[in-house]
């Protein structure tokens, strides 16, 4: 087995956390007579306190990592990076002769009046998906094309989704033309600047300086959570959850770390998840996005006076636990925040859904819990995708990001007695020894 020194790197000394138990006392009585800036002043603190409490009793101990890939796995060739944009020079290649036959009869049959330039075709961006997205120039300015093979990709919840959102006052791009049967999509445009890029940089933005950019994602997410749109969706129930949770054995444990679970371990890994799927579904119900992250959020238009995010990504919306979207957001796959700043972001969107009478507990402190663990069924799940992204569909450079996700997994097994087998078989599956530690 050989030593996977960018993975030692990033998990080697971060985030060690230690058992928490963020139980916050309920303040109903103070909270109508507190500002909301001294609410959430107490609720941080509240939480900081635990966990200083928690270091003195707890060692850290740090890891000596051994691998993430078996040793006879050699590594692929690297991937474009995802849903970035693509240089303007860059052509659209096509693996299927007859589907660019298809692409380029749709493009020469739409109406005039869209006042497209076919010639200004290029590739706008990709994703972990089979759709494919170009820019076109039009008179009316850039549009964006969506390659959506139909074998491979149902475009109509995109559209049906897409319609109740842009209904509902969120920024998403408006259908201008569909050929169902073809799997070809015209949308508006909503710029070539993701949040992930622009808070990336360089430089990477500081989080002061990306505040303003958190509180309109926010401001965007308690309105998707408060539309009625629950018929459109389908629920987000225990049985897909779990179909979610079996990618990390199969794909990550097994494929990606070459590791072989004993009974003992396949039994602690069953009775985890049984322990996060009762957590994640005792939570209340809203629309989730289910991908609402860096990646899927551009910039705002500045003509917008209300300065909303553009949001992409939503076709696969379902029905499901409140704290997922805000889990997605906050600990995302593909930047990380301190703890500090997450709860401050996490306490200003509680404030928010309370005031707009979404289902949040009315204590701050067992919200913070169902975020936790909602966060961890989906960590867990990414591990898994990202592994399959990697060797399924040869888009390695999703490996990148793994590093990032099992940190945010493992730091939540720590904190709860009940998650700790998973805490060692993460650490275990990594190749990762315990050292001997101290006590603080």
């Amino acid at each position: 087995m050989r030593t996977c020194g960018r993975e030692v790197d990033q998990m080697r000394g971060k985030g060690w956390c230690v058992q928490q138990n963020v139980k916050a006392r309920n303040e109903s009585s103070q909270a109508s007579r507190l500002a909301p800036q001294r609410r959430r002043a107490k609720a941080i603190c509240r939480i900081n306190y635990s966990m200083r409490c928690s270091r003195r009793r707890q060692s850290q101990e740090p890891l000596r990592l051994i691998c993430s890939r078996p040793s006879n796995d050699p590594p692929g060739p690297a991937s474009p990076p995802k849903a970035f944009p693509l240089s303007l020079a860059a052509p659209i290649t096509w693996n299927d002769p007859t589907r660019r036959t298809a692409f380029e009869d749709w493009l020469a049959g739409l109406p005039k009046s869209l006042g497209l330039l076919p010639a200004s075709v290029h590739p706008a961006s990709a994703d972990a998906s089979f759709r494919r997205y170009f820019r076109i120039d039009s008179a009316h300015g850039p549009r964006i094309v969506m390659d959506a093979p139909p074998e491979r990709e149902d475009c109509a919840p995109f559209v049906k989704i897409g319609a109740a959102l842009r209904s509902g006052g969120l920024h998403v791009p408006e259908v201008l033309a569909w050929d169902q049967s073809r799997g070809f999509l015209l949308l508006t445009d909503l710029g070539s600047t993701t949040y992930h890029a622009a808070l990336e940089g360089p430089p990477r933005m500081a989080a002061s300086q990306a505040h303003g950019l958190y509180v309109t994602a926010l401001d965007s997410l308690v309105r998707l959570q408060s539309l009625p749109i629950q018929s459109l969706l389908p629920p987000y129930d225990r049985a897909l959850m779990r179909r979610e949770l079996d990618l990390f054995p199969d794909w990550y444990i097994a494929r990606h770390c070459g590791a072989v679970l004993n009974e003992a371990e396949r039994d602690a890994l069953d009775h985890s998840f049984s322990l996060i799927l009762d957590a994640c579904t005792a939570q209340p119900a809203v629309p989730v996005h289910r991908d609402y992250h860096s990646r899927n959020l551009m910039l705002p238009d500045a003509a917008d006076p209300a300065l909303r995010p553009g949001v992409l990504d939503f076709q696969d919306a379902v029905w499901g636990p409140v704290t997922y979207d805000l889990a997605s957001l906050l600990r995302d796959a593909y930047i990380e925040w301190d703890e500090q700043v997450q709860l401050d972001w996490a306490v200003r969107y509680w404030e928010q859904a309370r005031r707009q009478g979404l289902p949040v507990d009315r204590d701050f402190g067992v919200f913070w819990r169902d975020f936790e663990w909602m966060g961890l069924q989906r960590h867990l799940k990414v591990l898994g995708i990202f592994a399959r992204l990697s060797h399924r569909d040869g888009k390695d450079a999703y490996l990148e990001d793994l590093p990032l996700v099992w940190r945010y997994a493992h730091r939540v097994t720590m904190r709860y007695n009940s998650l700790k087998p998973l805490a060692l078989l993460l650490e275990r599956v990594v190749g990762a020894q315990r050292e001997s530690g101290y006590t603080f």
